[in-house]
């Protein structure tokens, strides 16, 4: 039996005593160490292709860009699909881009673009792979034990920083640069057959899985609907922009330092990851000390400065502390902004809210190695980096306006208390668009107050879906409030029943306090009565 003090909520290693949990982090861990084989393997393969500093940072936007460009649809099809099935294939993915990028090596045809597009490919795999396993962890463990799940989450990603670069290392100077790219396949299939061993639960429902196209619309306007979520966004955008300077020219630190080879880049990356593993033990000792807005704004201030330390080092054993500390930063701030981001988003539409985090850590992380690359030809390596540094530190200041806490956090346990309307005549459910009133009693006095409660009304129905959200007030009653949406069709309608949290129905039950009619509140339903139906 494991001892009472780790499988406490508070500990950082309670999670892994959930045997589903552990199953699928040790999946994370294959993965994550194949994509540092990857990405190390590439980027030193890039080196000697060729010597201009842009191509060899590009490595790194061709491995970030496709989260990016792929995110919201990979996070759509997470949230409308099998997440069990859809994570084993986005491994296999994974395998085929290793096998392919092994073949062009070993065939003697790579080249910096083909290079390039073979890294670009892998990266689709990842686009694909990270919605669905951040929208599986939350149901893996209880809400208390979130925080220290995506810890372990992130010691996976930096252990895998560590093992993967070592491994990668290895066979390079032993083996070739091919053989990474064969084991990397090999671990890949692995571990989509790790996840195929996995018996998840289905969550089933009366209605049909939503449309594609509509659950990325729906995806997008939640996101822009949630205050906490665009705070978080904001924040990962403008970190990764200026923290991944240090890891896009990484390989070119290492190779001007004395006696820089493989090994030295090897040892600064297995230094950083290092330090993430160790902030891992930190982190719950600095969310009891400091609040979010805290954390994230010393972690950034100390990565920056770590950055500027290790560039300067004269040799690589000064270095390594400026890599350690800047990982713990590092993991810390990334670990409280993921924190934020998974509490503002309900199980629903999870994977499509964090498909936009991930667009927003790759878009900065491929903005970011690119323009940096450019500034380090334009200039050198030392002026790239200070220049990153301190745009972090003006990014800190200049958005000093958005805090995570200023925006509460909403309890999105799902309820079904209120039941969805059954219509008095047949008519198919996919017909639209549907209008709703609702019909208010209020008492003139208290208008200003029911007014800015009905704005956090009409925020919540556009993040369930709804087309448009309006409230009017009758000019001959000033009693008189009529609260009005649109839904796409009946059945988006009937959607909004089976996405209502805690939080909603509260929400719901303020509002009809303020109703002082002797009946509730008159709601209409209305249908578009168009001639096709005639």
């Amino acid at each position: 039996m494991p001892p009472e003090s780790a499988t406490s909520s508070s500990s950082p290693w309670a999670p892994l005593f959930e045997p589903v949990f552990r199953k699928l982090w040790g999946v994370w861990l294959i993965a994550n160490v194949c994509m540092w084989m990857n990405d190390v393997a590439a980027a030193w393969l890039m080196t000697s292709l060729t010597t201009s500093p842009v191509m060899v940072a590009l490595v790194q936007t061709a491995s970030t860009l496709p989260v990016f460009l792929l995110g919201l649809p990979s996070g759509a099809l997470a949230d409308i699909v099998d997440r069990r099935r859809y994570f084993m294939i986005t491994q296999f993915w994974v395998a085929i881009s290793a096998t392919l990028l092994c073949l062009a090596i070993v065939s003697d045809i790579i080249n910096p673009v083909l290079l390039l597009l073979l890294v670009f490919a892998n990266g689709i795999g990842l686009a694909l792979r990270w919605p669905v396993y951040s929208a599986i962890v939350p149901g893996l463990v209880p809400r208390s034990q979130l925080p220290s799940a995506l810890a372990l989450n992130g010691v996976g990603m930096n252990a895998s920083r560590i093992v993967g670069p070592i491994v990668a290392g290895m066979l390079i100077a032993g083996a070739g640069t091919a053989w990474v790219f064969v084991l990397n396949a090999v671990l890949s299939v692995l571990a989509g057959l790790l996840i195929l061993s996995w018996r998840s639960e289905s969550k089933p429902s009366s209605l049909p899985g939503e449309r594609f196209l509509g659950a990325m619309r729906v995806g997008l306007q939640f996101v822009r609907q949630s205050p906490r979520m665009r705070t978080a966004l904001l924040r990962i955008f403008t970190f990764f922009a200026q923290s991944t300077a240090i890891l896009a020219l990484l390989p070119l630190v290492a190779k001007q330092m004395p006696g820089g080879s493989a090994g030295t880049y090897t040892l600064l990356l297995a230094s950083m990851g290092a330090g993430a593993i160790v902030s891992a033990m930190l982190i719950p000792r600095f969310r009891r000390r400091y609040g979010p807005d805290d954390i994230v704004r010393y972690g950034s201030w100390i990565q920056a400065g770590s950055m500027v330390v290790v560039v300067f080092a004269p040799n690589v054993w000064i270095a390594l502390p400026g890599m350690v500390v800047g990982g713990i930063a590092w993991l810390t701030v990334a670990n409280t902004l993921s924190v934020a981001a998974q509490l503002s988003l309900p199980d629903w539409v999870r994977a499509r809210g964090m498909a936009t985090y991930q667009m927003a850590i790759m878009g900065g992380s491929a903005i970011g190695a690119a323009l940096w690359g450019q500034v380090a030809t334009l200039t050198d390596l030392r002026t790239s980096i200070v220049a990153a540094a301190a745009a972090g530190v003006a990014a800190l200041w200049l958005t000093r306006g958005r805090t995570l806490e200023g925006t509460a956090v909403e309890d999105l346990t799902p309820t079904h208390r209120i039941k969805a309307p059954v219509p008095a005549w047949q008519f198919d459910p996919r017909d639209g668009p549907v209008l709703v009133t609702i019909e208010y009693r209020i008492d003139p006095a208290r208008a200003a107050e029911f007014r800015e409660l009905m704005q956090e009304t009409g925020r919540r129905r556009l993040s369930r879906g709804a087309l448009s959200w309006e409230l009017f007030r009758d000019v001959s009653d000033p009693g008189r409030f009529v609260e009005y949406m649109v839904d796409e069709s009946w059945l988006e309608h009937l959607r909004h029943f089976d996405r209502l949290t805690a939080a909603d129905e509260a929400l719901r039950d303020l509002r009809h306090s303020f109703h002082i009619g002797e009946q509730p509140p008159v709601i209409t339903r209305s249908i578009a009565d168009t001639p096709h139906r005639h």
